[in-house]
């Protein structure tokens, strides 16, 4: 289950992929479809949330727009 940390209300565009970035904030790449040119633009800022990042959880932006975490689920068996 995720829980959400910051509301940030984001609207997402189709073509991007939109990820909290290592300073806690919301950016986002455009997405590499149809064998173009890979990794050439590069991410741009698209708002300021400044979430501090825990480790053993997985922080991403939600279909709100809003940066929410999920515990990672690693060492099962």
């Amino acid at each position: 289950m995720a829980e959400k940390v910051a509301k940030v209300g984001v609207k997402k565009e189709a073509g991007y992929l939109y990820f909290v970035d290592k300073n806690g904030d919301v950016s986002r790449a455009v997405m590499a479809r149809g064998g173009g040119k890979k990794g050439k633009a590069k991410p741009e800022k698209v708002a300021k949330a400044g979430v501090r990042k825990e480790s053993g959880y997985l922080y991403f932006v939600d279909k709100n727009g809003d940066v929410s975490r999920a515990k990672m689920a690693r060492g099962r068996k």
